[in-house]
């Protein structure tokens, strides 16, 4: 019943930066937590993960060396810091989370994960 709030999506220019936020009321610290992106006719894909405590981190190839995924243990939010952006980064970003992982774990499969949020909008202009 957690949910899951993503936040810092808009409109940026090719080479920008933005970050996005990935919010609950609850801690995030016990889950596995990634992001995934779709954009319309296209199939959801994998940008970036984060084990349960945050020990380790994963990352498709389209975000490996551009994006970073961090925990805010403070804030209970997972960051999706993403920089260099290009035109094909444009999609709705979504935050998912899996509960009851081992730590470490780091999950790069939608379907691995049980809780999803409601996306956020990025768009990238040439």
């Amino acid at each position: 019943q957690v949910q899951l709030v993503e936040s810092g999506g808009g409109l940026v220019q090719a080479g920008g930066s933005l970050r996005l936020s990935c919010a609950t009321s609850g801690t995030t610290s016990y889950y596995a937590v990634g992001w995934f992106r779709q954009a319309p006719g296209e199939e959801r894909q994998f940008v970036a993960a984060v084990s349960r405590g945050g020990d380790n981190t994963g990352y498709g190839d389209s975000a490996m060396g551009r994006f970073t995924i961090s925990r805010d243990h403070f804030k209970n939010t997972v960051e999706l810091q993403m920089n260099s952006l290009k035109p094909e980064d444009t999609a709705a970003y979504y935050c998912a989370a899996r509960p009851g992982t081992s730590y470490g774990v780091v999950l790069s499969q939608a379907t691995a994960y049980t809780i999803w949020g409601q996306g956020t909008q990025v768009t990238v202009s040439s």
